[in-house]
């Protein structure tokens, strides 16, 4: 407990799924933690979760893809709580589905957008604010879908959340001088509302967990506690990695 004691953190994508999870788990650990997401109503009430837990939370809606949203992100944990030392992007989407020749420019686009470039922006301004303090750890949600298996269907969820590995090692090998690690976290199937409108069916739920050598798909807050290891001081030596949480489907397809 108290690993992350004294820190200010930011989450994305916190108002359900590994966000939320995230959030929580961070707060637990003596964080202090601003949420975002689109949801207003739904960041209220991860905030009271949270104060009724002992800890300490804030929440700003907004869209990720606005470069505004994350400056004002920032923002707010300096003003709150005075500096920034974490910093989880998580929000994405799926992203238009189906046959690759049948997918529209505006549905690339748009995950590409939500999924990478957001984060980038997201990254570009918690990045700087950590540099002032001395450092600090940047977090990405990447997918084991188009690395370490591949999926036909996803080529834009596949394309831009592969993007945030790059992402990840360019950040990393850049910012390392200032004692800023970046990493990603790269989840199997994970039970979330994303997940089940994936594989809404029980034959698709079968199908894909079977695919994990775990024989099952992951709960949010195990994610989440991925997450913890690599935004504390447990993982000081660990940046530029694309780190597998994935219940082993990257070692079977049976």
């Amino acid at each position: 407990m108290n690993r992350l004691n004294g820190k200010v953190a930011i989450v994305t994508g916190a108002s359900s799924g590994i966000g939320r999870a995230t959030a929580k788990l961070f707060a637990a650990e003596g964080a202090k933690v601003i949420v975002g997401a689109r949801r207003a109503p739904e960041l209220q009430s991860l905030v009271a979760e949270i104060k009724d837990a002992g800890g300490e939370a804030a929440a700003l809606a907004g869209d990720v893809r606005s470069e505004d949203y994350h400056k004002a992100l920032v923002a707010l944990a300096v003003e709150r709580y005075g500096k920034l030392d974490i910093a989880f992007n998580n929000a994405g989407i799926l992203g238009e589905a189906g046959p690759s020749t049948e997918v529209s420019e505006a549905g690339f686009a748009e995950a590409l957008t939500i999924n990478l470039t957001a984060s980038f922006l997201a990254a570009k301004h918690q990045i700087g604010e950590m540099v002032k303090h001395g450092g600090g750890s940047v977090i990405f949600t990447s997918t084991f879908v188009g690395y370490s298996f591949a999926f036909p269907g996803v080529a834009a969820y596949a394309a831009s959340k592969s993007g945030l590995i790059g992402l990840t090692q360019a950040l990393a090998a850049e910012f390392g001088p200032q004692n800023v690690r970046v990493n990603a976290v790269l989840p199997g199937a994970v039970d979330t509302d994303m997940y089940r409108e994936m594989n809404d069916t029980p034959d698709k739920q079968g199908f894909v967990t079977n695919l994990h050598a775990l024989k099952r798909v992951a709960g949010p807050d195990e994610v989440a506690r991925s997450v913890l290891y690599l935004a504390s001081d447990d993982a000081s030596f660990v940046s530029g990695t694309a780190s597998l949480v994935d219940g082993g489907a990257s070692i079977t397809r049976t």
